[in-house]
């Protein structure tokens, strides 16, 4: 008898703000290992992936309902709330934005959101800050946001006129999503979308409070923190985990879970780039996780020219393509410092890069593709603004030509810091500057910043200058 290929389902489960107490992960393996899964995956929105077998998929049904567990089959409707919740301590010390804050902002959703939400401290660089349609960065000023917002389907961004409380992000969220989802004639359309609009729109049909902007957002240049391995902070260690075939094998992370529980160590962290970390790790522990890492053949301290890709999540194409450039600059011994990759099959999937090897619509053969390469006008992967450097390349001239984008990368870096290092010795001054995009009129010479709009003739922060 002819043998018939099993019907696999993929399961998403969200983990909000990409956190999991080991007590809850250890239940869902629990359900999974008994339902025959062998592995999952973490996602760019640092959620929980797995397949499972049609005849397995009622078991795994009743399992999350018997332990409350939300979850998705075969769809993707309620993106992850992600946040930079993984950072604290480890790659930045916020002035304000703790656990506690984090907390009580992911509590406060009170609803499970339609639209892709960021939580983001404004001081670090390993979690993007606007891949989200709703897009919360830090502020200055405690428990206070800023709020950009992505509309969807588009890399139109509006930024909102005032800051956002803390306690009133849930809330917040909810008005913005019930009027972009009562208007999508409105919303959705690139030519017709309003910032302003949707704003007035939702202070009309809510009592949220408003603290006024009191200067305009600023970024950390981007830098790809290391996000694997032992690393020392305070007193203590983080443990970072990459997998290269982006698999967690479920008896692993059960290990993990039991020396979790028996360190004292309350939950799991996972990252955009597909990866886990584990905070607070003991100096005196350290044997257990070696221990751990040895019994499962878990390598770590993969080069960071590996560590710095994004490929769309559940995607095997992608991820192959991404194997082969990675081997491509080895052989080169190819430097990456400050730059990050995405590798775009699906032109809806919000990755995250610099450079950006995009494939082209137009061919499905796999033989056949072609595809683009952008990167972002100033190599900055928090911008929207893409450059196309090359089109319609064949997939063997990919990597040449990604080499060659690199080398001008670091010849402009060079010629950048050479003007400022005899700017220095001329003036014997350090100046930080912060660029911004402003239009002087040429009749009137008035300068126009659209970050902070004119508000005398009518114009709010957030319009572009119309150049």
């Amino acid at each position: 008898m002819e043998n018939k290929e099993i019907k696999k389902h993929q399961i998403k489960v969200n983990l909000p703000g990409g956190i999991v107490s080991i007590g809850d992960l250890l239940q869902i393996l629990t359900i999974l290992e008994e339902s025959a899964v062998e592995n999952v995956r973490f996602g760019t929105r640092q959620q929980l992936y797995f397949s499972v077998d049609e005849d397995k998929l009622e078991d795994i049904e009743h399992g999350f309902f018997i332990s409350d567990t939300e979850f998705e089959i075969d769809a993707d409707k309620q993106p992850n709330i992600i946040s930079s919740y993984v950072t604290e301590d480890i790659f930045n010390n916020s002035n304000w934005l703790r656990e506690g804050v984090y907390r009580d902002v992911l509590d406060a959703f009170d609803y499970t959101p339609r639209l892709k939400i960021n939580l983001a401290d404004n001081s670090q660089t390993l979690i993007p800050f606007f891949t989200g349609n709703l897009n919360f960065i830090s502020s200055e000023i405690g428990n206070y946001w800023y709020l950009y917002i992505r509309f969807p389907r588009t890399n139109i961004i509006y930024c909102w006129s005032s800051l956002i409380y803390s306690e009133d992000i849930g809330t917040l969220s909810k008005l913005v999503e019930d009027a972009i989802f009562s208007n999508k004639d409105l919303f959705y359309d690139q030519i017709n979308i309003d910032g302003l609009l949707l704003e007035n729109k939702v202070k009309l049909t809510g009592s949220i409070f408003y603290q006024p902007l009191s200067a305009p957002l600023k970024l950390p240049d981007f830098q790809l923190p290391y996000y694997e391995g032992f690393n020392k902070y305070n007193d203590k260690y983080w443990l970072g985990i990459y997998r290269r075939n982006e698999l967690f094998s479920v008896s692993f992370l059960k290990d993990l879970c039991a020396i979790c529980a028996k360190t004292r160590i309350g939950q799991l962290y996972t990252t955009p780039w597909k990866s886990i970390i584990i905070k607070g790790v003991e100096t005196g522990d350290k044997k257990l996780w070696n221990a751990v890492l040895d019994k499962n053949r878990i390598n770590v301290r993969h080069a960071s020219n590996e560590l710095n890709w994004q490929s769309e999540d559940l995607c095997e194409y992608g991820l192959n393509l991404k194997r082969e450039l990675i081997n491509e600059f080895n052989k080169v011994d190819l430097r990456t410092f400050k730059l990050c990759f995405a590798i775009k099959t699906n032109p809806k999937s919000g990755l995250f890069g610099s450079v950006i090897i995009r494939k082209c619509a137009n061919n499905d053969l796999e033989d056949e593709c072609k595809f683009d390469i952008l990167h972002t006008t100033d190599f900055n992967p928090n911008s929207k603004n893409f450059t196309l450097y090359k089109d319609n390349l064949d997939r063997a001239s990919l990597a040449e030509a990604l080499v060659k984008l690199c080398d001008n990368y670091y010849q402009l870096q060079t010629l950048s810091e050479s003007a400022s290092a005899d700017n220095y010795y001329e003036t014997e001054l350090v100046t930080e500057i912060e660029y911004v995009i402003a239009h002087q009129c040429s009749h009137c010479l008035t300068i126009y910043d659209e970050t902070w709009g004119d508000e005398a003739n009518g114009v709010p922060p957030g319009t572009p200058s119309q150049i």
